[in-house]
């Protein structure tokens, strides 16, 4: 097996009595989408900060392309591009004017600036804008121009810090397919969500991250595999209703029910076994569920059962399911806060 695109070994973070990563192993392969995964203060943004030389671990190895990210810091910043959460160009510049900024803070040579930018727009369909500032970019224009940016070297590695927050969904669907051209074309690229539809979609390989210390690593298919392929979720109506369902359901069947207010879901490898045998005791206990459904597992569902939490975005998704459900309205879920940095 050649060498890993990135490398990192116990790597940990302290700041003062926090610890924001606590000990921190992966790898990623050359030419993969590798997903960073986890809520809010999970250390993501920290293990993305050591790994493109911003900060200095507190302990621990990291490297990327076999280079130390702290004794070899120069050489790992030549080497990669890194797209942040929040945007890094110049509102008052415009498009075009930005990428050759760019070039010329990384050093590009003079002869290639103008022809990278004019690629740059190009293929991430801006060239239209290229000439107006970008404070008149939408935001979905903005990510894809910021993301351009960290493009202008042509690094190997490329490091996405949740590069979709707040776009919308046509525009989060048009930069997937970006990064995976991108990785078509031979780029490393390691990103970091709280979508999981975004790592299912995007990655070959996933770490899921809680307070600092990895709790899953493996395919996307392979975490929801050892949960069950068909997650089965019953609408009673309301909470009491619900709990009274679940003891039916632990004493009839094999399976226990996960109760998220009046919203119950039970995952299974058999999922039409375990359905008819659910619905018949609940039926018998004259407990007909309001709503049925019946899907695969998702990373939410291996993200739950991990961690006996949804990540803030999966949370606000699955309150509003059941509220629409039960008929009472929005249940007003609120984001994991963020903790450590």
């Amino acid at each position: 097996m050649g060498q890993a695109a990135i490398s990192v070994v116990g790597l940990s973070k302290r700041y003062g009595s926090v610890t924001a990563l606590d000990g921190v192993d992966f790898e990623v392969r050359p030419g993969t989408i590798f997903g960073l995964l986890g809520p809010n203060g999970a250390g993501k943004t920290t293990a993305i900060r050591i790994l493109t030389t911003i900060l200095r671990p507190s302990g621990g190895h990291a490297a990327v392309l076999g280079h130390d990210v702290v004794r070899e810091a120069a050489t790992v910043r030549r080497l990669i591009g890194l797209a942040g959460q929040y945007a890094a160009v110049d509102p008052n510049l415009t498009g075009r004017e930005n990428l050759r900024l760019i070039g010329r803070l990384t050093q590009l040579p003079g002869a290639r600036i103008r022809p990278r930018a004019g690629e740059l727009l190009d293929r991430f369909d801006l060239a239209e804008a290229g000439d107006r500032p970008v404070r008149t970019y939408s935001g979905g224009m903005r990510r894809r121009l910021d993301i351009a940016a960290a493009l202008v070297p042509e690094p190997p590695v490329l490091f996405l810090d949740e590069p979709t927050t707040g776009l919308d969904p046509q525009s989060r669907t048009a930069l997937w397919q970006l990064i995976r051209e991108l990785v078509g074309d031979g780029t490393t690229v390691l990103l970091t969500t709280q979508y999981l539809e975004e790592a299912d979609r995007l990655a070959a390989r996933v770490v899921v991250v809680n307070d600092g210390r990895i709790i899953a690593d493996d395919t996307p298919a392979a975490l929801k595999a050892r949960l069950g392929n068909t997650v089965i979720e019953l609408g009673m109506g309301d909470d009491a209703r619900a709990g009274r369902a679940a003891a039916v359901i632990a004493g009839s069947t094999a399976e226990a029910a996960e109760q998220e207010g009046a919203l119950l879901r039970l995952a299974s490898r058999d999922g039409s076994r375990l359905l008819l045998d659910v619905l018949h005791s609940l039926e018998s206990a004259g407990l007909v569920p309001r709503t049925v459904t019946v899907r695969e597992s998702s990373l939410d569902d291996v993200f739950l059962a991990l961690t006996g939490h949804r990540t803030g975005t999966a949370a606000s998704a699955s309150a509003a399911s059941a509220s629409t459900a039960t008929g009472t309205g929005p249940a007003g879920g609120a984001d994991d806060p963020g903790g450590a940095p």
